[in-house]
């Protein structure tokens, strides 16, 4: 599991480093500019979960092929399910390109914020072929057991990332001043390195990718497969940026500042939660090779350990950033609101990511044991409490009440969560014993 989970935190740090590099050479631009960015952080993170839950769909498939030896069927599988990303993501392109004015002015944004976010949004949808096909691309790469590689060209792209930021968006120089299209831009052609190792990994090395023609029949049963798992999985993803939006949407109400602040905590919140976000991306391939080999005992220690590594990480991290909260804050803004807002959601949010955690890890096992639909029902529940007690919060204390809504929300489905993992240890151990009786019968 450390094995597996280690590399994948480094390859995630660095496919989240790409919107934190982002947002910190946008907010050198000013205030107005962060906003914008914050109110387009719903959207790209709506895109990345659905690409997500695509690569979790189709990496636990993959792995019960290659848990019984059948790698012609993989290999059939892991095209049909890139096809399938493909259509996806550009019918996703085509729709957001012509819808941009319309939904952000739903979400609130102003006439000064739309300039900067029809610059930044058009070239982001242009490129997000580039990011899609390699995130669920390199999901197949990990159902092999290799993390290394996929971590290693994400760190890589990311790094290209963060030089190419600077120099298209203030025009370092021979580059043009593209301001926050070129932050755009720069994602682009850093996504464009992991797509091509992605698919010449796949196709020469792993030998996973068929440029035959595919069968009809065969395909769609395959993408009926994925989506039985992927689908509920992308929903589950997609709901964070739902609630983050219904949230942003509650924040304008009361300051541009406000805006600016969550979009930044927001982006922060996906670095504090890396190594759970690692280890729940780990474990559904994991737990389906071993359930499909019979392994309940290995499952059943997979989730234990899962649940102790958020107990103890995610409250080590929260330790640390609120000791810290005021002065990561500068790092975002020099704007006083700004710092306050942003300071105020370091020491209310992360304090809950503990049990934020452990529904993540739960979720994941119960995608690997093909239950996706519970694992849906944790996700759309945290939805709902977020929804609910954050306007609850909102109405009587503001700002700080809609930080403490969140909080509470986050609190409530880790306990059910672990009423969940009781569940699956109850149902794995009678597995297990049911496994050492027939054996012992046998001999």
């Amino acid at each position: 599991m450390t094995k597996m989970a280690v590399p994948m935190a480094y390859g995630l740090l660095a496919v989240l480093g790409f919107s934190l590099v982002d947002t910190y050479f946008v907010s050198l631009l000013g205030t107005q500019a962060l906003a914008a960015i914050s109110f387009t952080f719903p959207v790209t993170f709506f895109v990345s979960a659905l690409a997500m839950g695509l690569g979790t769909g189709l990496s636990a498939c993959l792995a019960r092929l290659l848990g019984q030896g059948l790698h012609q069927d993989a290999a059939r599988l892991t095209s049909d399910g890139l096809l399938l990303a493909l259509t996806t993501v550009l019918t996703v392109a085509v729709i957001g390109i012509n819808s941009i004015e319309p939904l952000f002015r739903l979400l609130g944004a102003t006439d000064t914020l739309m300039v900067y976010i029809q610059d930044y949004m058009f070239y982001w949808y242009v490129a997000i072929p580039f990011l899609v096909i390699p995130m669920v691309g390199n999901a197949a790469i990990r159902a092999t057991g290799d993390t290394k590689t996929p971590s290693r060209v994400m760190i890589i792209a990311g790094f290209m990332n963060g030089i190419l930021d600077p120099l298209l968006i203030f025009g370092i120089g021979p580059f043009p001043e593209l301001g926050v299209k070129g932050a755009a831009i720069a994602s682009g052609l850093s996504w464009l390195i992991t797509f091509a190792v992605a698919i010449y990994l796949l196709r020469y090395r792993e030998q996973l990718l068929l440029l035959t023609k595919p069968n009809l029949a065969k395909m769609l049963k395959n993408w009926r497969k994925i989506a039985a798992i992927g689908l509920p999985a992308s929903l589950t993803n997609m709901l964070s940026p739902v609630n983050n939006a219904f949230v942003m949407w509650q924040l304008a109400a009361f300051s541009t500042t406000a805006v600016a602040a969550y979009g930044a905590g927001t982006r922060l919140e996906a670095i504090l939660l890396i190594g759970m976000i690692a280890v729940s991306s780990m474990l559904a391939p994991f737990i389906a090779q071993n359930s499909s080999a019979k392994n309940p005992q290995r499952c059943l220690t997979a989730i234990k350990l899962a649940i102790r590594y958020s107990l103890i990480s995610q409250l080590s991290i929260y330790l640390i950033i609120a000791l810290a909260a005021p002065y990561i804050a500068t790092l975002f803004s020099d704007d006083v609101a700004v710092i306050s807002h942003l300071s105020l959601y370091l020491y209310i949010i992360p304090a809950t990511f503990t049990m934020q955690g452990i529904m993540m890890a739960v979720a994941s096992s119960l995608n690997g044991l093909n239950r996706p639909m519970p694992a849906l029902s944790l996700s759309v529940l945290r939805s709902l409490l977020i929804i609910s007690l954050s306007s609850l919060g909102g109405f009587y204390y503001g700002e700080k009440g809609i930080f403490f809504g969140i909080a509470s929300a986050n609190v409530l489905i880790g306990l059910l969560a672990l009423y969940y993992a009781q569940q699956l240890r109850i149902e794995l151990r009678n597995e297990l014993g049911d496994k050492l009786e027939n054996e012992f019968q046998l001999k």
